[in-house]
Formats: C-alpha cells, sequence, structure tokens
C-alpha cells in the first residue's frame, strides 16, 4: 500500500522559508517520477515541481529560482526546499507519485506578516 504523508507546513512571515518533507512508503522516490502540487482557496491544484527519475527536475515559472526540489533515497523522502516566501505561496501543499497517482493528506503553508 503505498502512503505519502507530507510535513513541515506551517506559518512564515514574507521572505522567509520552510522546507515541506513527503515520507514515502510502499513505494522507492529513487525509482519514481515525484511532484509537489498546490491548491490555494478558490483555486485549482496547480503542479509546483517536479523530479523525474534521474536529476532532472520541473518548476513552475512563478516558483523558479525561490524553490527546490530533491530527494534523500535513504530516507526514501522527497523534499521541497521554499525560499523567498510570497503570501501568494500561501496554499495548501500536496506531495503526488506519478505511477498509480497516489496523493500525501496536504500540509498547509501560510505566508502572512
Amino acid at each position: 500500500q503505498v502512503q505519502l504523508v507530507e510535513s513541515g507546513g506551517g506559518l512564515v512571515q514574507p521572505g522567509g522559508s520552510l522546507r515541506l518533507a513527503c515520507a514515502a512508503s510502499g513505494i522507492s522516490v529513487s525509482l519514481n517520477s515525484m511532484a509537489w502540487y498546490r491548491q490555494a482557496p478558490g483555486k485549482q491544484r496547480e503542479l509546483v515541481a517536479r523530479i523525474f527519475t534521474g536529476v532532472s527536475t520541473y518548476y513552475t515559472d512563478s516558483v523558479k529560482d525561490r524553490f527546490t526540489i530533491s530527494r534523500d533515497n535513504a530516507k526514501n523522502t522527497v523534499y521541497l526546499q521554499m525560499n523567498s516566501l510570497k503570501p501568494e505561496d500561501t496554499a495548501v501543499y500536496y506531495c503526488y507519485v506519478f505511477y498509480g497517482g497516489y496523493w500525501g493528506q496536504g500540509t498547509q503553508v501560510t505566508v502572512s506578516s
């Protein structure tokens, strides 16, 4: 059974940083393409960042040069390092694995002064 458990969300001031973690079980993050999505109130869920098998990554334009997706194969965990956070980054962030289409439960990120 595949499980994705996110952590690391919270309240942060504009310009601050957070690191989200997605701990996976039932799959190997090193063998799968993984992603972070987010959904703000009243908006559609959007792809934020993706890490392919290997080293390739993808970022949506609004987070390029601020966010970094990575994985730790030994911990079977995918991370999203978020720097220079803006109020418009406020959303629930979800971890996703493309093979099988599994979602985590989400973690709330709020950027506010």
